[in-house]
């Protein structure tokens, strides 16, 4: 006998019981119809041209970055490079919104990002090189470890966002992802936990049309991404994600929230990848030159530039100078990547736990048997030197 067929089934009509009501008004929450947009519109005349000029020299060096780190890879001198070409409005803006007390977690693509705000360029790559597991101290940067798992970096920025203020420490953490990501479990159980815990974190999903080869609306069919946050009682913002100046501003404006105890924000960022996935990837595969075209007119930097220019603010010396300060970062970065690094193969048991365990100091031994028996005794002192 089913449900349906008990007596007195077909009168029973299921409601909510009379003290039930939403835990929160949704209409605040839910993102613009059309993306934030700065440049281009009456709001850039408000602008501040110090930060137009930062946010300017930040991205067109962050596209020379990119270009270096992509021909660093054809010359074998990096095992993979997800470029963020195309992106850079986003990365710089992630990283300028925050302060020094404030942590970054980004994703592997991020690198633009973790160089915006302070770290070597080398140090950067090193990951992506095979070199190291990360390259630099993330507590020293307050930058997690670039994640090459999807997504799996969200819980980590909230249990930090939220173990800082259960200490009383006024940080806030941003967290970095694509829109690939939003299709990991970890993407949802991340905003779910920092809205519940009211976790000063900020999210920001860089939706650059393509998850490697699958496009968005066969990942999703929601309107959009930002449209997610309101499932789990947090605003969602949708902005030009190729507009510098409109992400710094929302961006800012999730931070100021957090930090004022007022819970996370999901950014969704619309912005779009120029180059393939990665080097390793053949995009022409799944998209054609037209739409890439189309993008390129769209470019965060020649946004910038013509606003810039429109308002006397940059001239061709200025830019001038810009692009040449870019290419002695990446002649520096070149210079560094090309020399041969001296690693010690005992580094491997130095950093996986605090305490070493008794079968990791036997590996460490036997390995350092056969380092003697092939090298000589292991010169531990002249290995930290040579690095």
């Amino acid at each position: 006998m089913t449900v349906q067929e008990l007596p007195g089934a077909a009168a029973y009509r299921p409601t909510p019981p009379p003290a039930w009501k939403p835990l929160t008004d949704p209409a605040p929450l839910l993102p613009d119809p059309e993306p934030f947009r700065v440049l281009g519109t009456d709001a850039a005349a408000e602008a501040d041209p110090e930060l137009l000029l930062r946010l300017y020299a930040e991205l067109v060096r962050g596209r020379r970055y990119n270009a270096q780190a992509t021909a660093l890879t054809k010359q074998g001198r990096l095992a993979v490079y997800p470029s963020s070409t195309g992106q850079e409005a986003c990365e710089i803006a992630a990283a300028l919104v925050l302060e020094d007390r404030d942590w970054l977690f980004p994703s592997y693509r991020d690198t633009l990002a973790a160089v915006a705000r302070g770290l070597d360029p080398v140090e950067a790559l090193t990951l992506l090189r095979g070199d190291r597991h990360t390259g630099y101290d993330p507590r020293e940067h307050r930058i997690a470890p670039l994640c090459t798992p999807l997504a799996t970096q969200l819980p980590h920025a909230v249990g930090l966002a939220h173990a800082a203020r259960l200490k009383g420490d006024d940080v806030v953490a941003l967290a970095m992802v694509g829109d690939g990501g939003t299709s990991e479990g970890d993407f949802h159980e991340a905003l779910n936990f920092a809205a519940v815990w009211r976790a000063p974190v900020v999210f920001l999903v860089q939706n650059n049309g393509f998850a490697i080869s699958v496009p968005l609306a066969k990942q999703t069919a929601a309107p959009s991404l930002a449209h997610k946050a309101v499932g789990y009682g947090m605003p969602g913002r949708l902005v030009d994600g190729n507009d510098a100046a409109a992400v710094h501003q929302v961006l800012s404006e999730a931070v100021a929230r957090a930090r004022r105890g007022e819970g996370p924000t999901l950014v969704e960022a619309v912005t779009y990848r120029m180059d393939a996935h990665t080097n390793a990837d053949d995009a022409t595969r799944y998209r054609g030159d037209s739409e890439v075209e189309t993008w390129r007119a769209h470019d965060p930097i020649r946004l910038l530039e013509r606003e810039l220019t429109g308002r006397g603010l940059l001239d061709e010396g200025g830019m001038r100078t810009v692009r040449e300060e870019a290419e002695r970062m990446a002649e520096g970065l070149r210079e560094q990547m090309n020399a041969d690094p001296v690693l010690d193969p005992m580094d491997l048991f130095s950093h996986v736990y605090e305490e070493q365990t008794g079968q990791l100091r036997e590996q460490a031994a036997r390995l350092q048997v056969e380092l003697d028996a092939e090298h000589g005794p292991h010169d531990r002192d002249g290995a930290e030197e040579g690095r």
